[in-house]
């Protein structure tokens, strides 16, 4: 940039030294008929021109290579930012506001960067050269034209002051119109299912209407500021031209001062001109550039407690008088307390906002508890490193994602597993025999959220994905909905027998058969644990389970 900048500079004082030139050739080279000094001031103002096109082209160039190679290192950065914030921060922010940052405001920065360096040094040099050199020139002249400048700088003030909250409120107008596009991408089956193409466009149209009237406002505010400065810019070449014309009359002044004046007045009005489109783009870039800023200093929220003893002798995984809430108004977990012994299995059953999910949630310090604790192997997990914990999980969630690659890097996520690993994952997760009929199996390639795969193919290889990294803890949320109920046997009895080194197995479903098997059943509701036991015992002791049961199950219950 500094290298750049310099060229810059070295150009600017060419073009601003032609008017110069050519006032001395008309006061004091012409007159002396002298062809040969004619000639060599015009080469003079030949080689200024070049020098002077060559340093704007070259500088420009640089300044797209810096603002590129910023907003690169920017966007880096952000993502890198993005994927560290915790759960809370991201619900917060939101993910269409977060994606917007990352596409709109960065590209702004970019534009600001490319155009600061190409307008930043080339407008208040000739501003100011301009206004230094004609007062060496023509003071008189100089004063009326200087005149004009304190009124050019209070309207460029005036409404970049206004400009930088309007183009804010443009920015969130867009947050909400990437949130509505993105709602719509994600569920377009279920909307033309529906038919309700008609309604989301009509959805669409008011935020799109309404990033419209933020941008109009925006745009007209700033947009004032040409024909306000043209105003004074007008004005005061027009009295410099009727007085300049008196004094060439009086013999005060001569007619290549004029010539030189009008030109130097052209230059700084365009200098002037510049700095209003900076003021513009600097007006909409602060806005992106807070915005992008409040991600950046974002402070760690989930801070570790310091290393304590371990608690030996208690079961693998405890839960003790666990209680949570997202809005830090109503419990969405209650004084939940459970334990798995190692190498036991764990089911947890309950209607829809009971608390599954976010008891998953809490166990992968995704949030952290408001009380009580989580203990793994006698160790908070507040107080282990996040890539310790995390190294402990393999998991297969609810709404889990397959990006576009083969089925090998879909169950390998860039972790480094040999291929006979891959395998033993994919033949244990009931997978193998569907990835093996594939005419490239396993470099078979998958689509954007697996759909050229069945519903039962994308859940089998999502726990492929969980069982390939041999983990400690096996956390299968819903993982087996679409599977019919010989695939699903045949994976319990898979993760039973095959998995030696998974010390706890927690399965989450809606069907009683998923976990009628497991060594625990937990039965929740509002956040509270209503019933806990074997498949047997909460037929007796629950009424919530045995209801469940009896729906799905009929007259095997009986």
């Amino acid at each position: 940039m500094s290298l750049g900048l310099l060229i810059k500079f070295i150009g600017t004082i060419m073009d601003l030294l032609l008017p110069y030139i050519l006032a001395h050739i008309i006061d004091r080279i012409v007159p002396t008929r002298n062809l040969s000094l004619i000639v060599l001031w015009g080469i003079c103002m030949i080689v200024c021109s070049v020098i002077c096109m060559a340093g704007n082209v070259i500088a420009n160039r640089m300044a797209s290579a810096v603002a590129r190679d910023a907003s690169r290192a920017l966007r880096h950065d952000l993502f890198s930012r993005i994927m560290y914030l915790s759960c809370h921060q991201v619900d917060t922010f939101t993910i269409p506001s977060l994606e917007s940052r990352l596409t709109t405001d960065t590209y702004n920065i970019h534009n600001m960067l490319g155009r600061m360096q190409r307008l930043g040094v080339r407008a208040p040099i000739l501003l100011i050269g301009g206004i230094m050199i004609t007062a060496h020139m023509e003071p008189v002249l100089t004063l009326i034209m200087v005149a004009v400048l304190p009124f050019i700088t209070l309207v460029v003030f005036k409404i970049s002051q206004k400009g930088v909250p309007l183009y804010a409120q443009m920015q969130r107008a867009v947050d909400n119109m990437v949130c509505v596009v993105r709602e719509n991408i994600q569920g377009v089956r279920v909307i033309k299912a529906l038919s309700k193409t008609d309604y989301e466009r009509r959805r669409y149209e008011k935020v799109n209407e309404e990033l419209v009237q933020y941008e109009t406002k925006a745009g007209v505010t700033m947009a004032a500021s040409n024909p306000l400065m043209n105003i004074f810019l007008n004005a005061g070449l027009t009295a410099v031209v009727f007085v300049g014309a008196f004094r060439v009359n009086a013999g005060v002044s001569e007619p290549g001062k004029i010539v030189a004046f009008i030109s130097y007045f052209t230059l700084i009005s365009n200098a002037m001109m510049s700095i209003t489109r900076m003021f513009v783009m600097y007006s909409k870039s602060i806005a992106s550039a807070n915005r992008i800023g409040e991600i950046l200093d974002a402070t760690e929220d989930m801070e570790g407690l310091p290393q304590s003893d371990i608690k030996a002798g208690e079961p693998y995984l405890v839960f003790d008088n666990v209680s949570f809430s997202y809005n830090g108004m109503r419990n969405n977990i209650s004084a939940l307390s459970f334990s798995v012994p190692k190498g036991g299995t764990l089911g947890i059953i309950g209607a829809t906002g009971s608390g599954k999910t976010t008891l998953l949630s809490l166990l992968m310090r995704f949030y952290d508890v408001n009380a009580g604790s989580i203990r793994i192997d006698g160790k908070d997990i507040r107080a282990m490193d996040g890539g310790e914990l995390r190294e402990k999980f393999g998991t297969a969630l609810q709404n889990d994602f397959i990006y576009e690659d083969t089925v090998a890097e879909n169950i390998r996520i860039g972790r480094d597993i040999p291929m006979e690993e891959l395998r033993r994952a994919a033949e244990n997760a009931q997978a193998l025999a569907f990835i093996d009929a594939f005419d490239d199996g396993f470099d078979h390639m998958l689509t954007t959220k697996g759909t050229n795969v069945s519903g039962g193919q994308r859940q089998r290889l999502l726990i492929a994905r969980a069982l390939a990294g041999k983990p400690e803890i096996l956390v299968l949320d819903d993982a087996s909905s679409a599977l019919d109920y010989k695939t699903d046997a045949n994976l319990r009895r898979a993760l039973r027998e095959n998995c030696p080194e998974t010390k706890a197995t927690i399965l989450v479903a809606q069907r009683i058969s998923a976990v009628m098997h497991c060594d625990e059943i937990l039965v929740l509701d509002n956040g509270s644990i209503i019933g806990a036991g074997t498949h047997e015992e909460l037929l007796d002791s629950c009424d919530v389970y045995r209801e469940i049961a009896q729906s799905q199950l009929g007259g095997v219950v009986e």
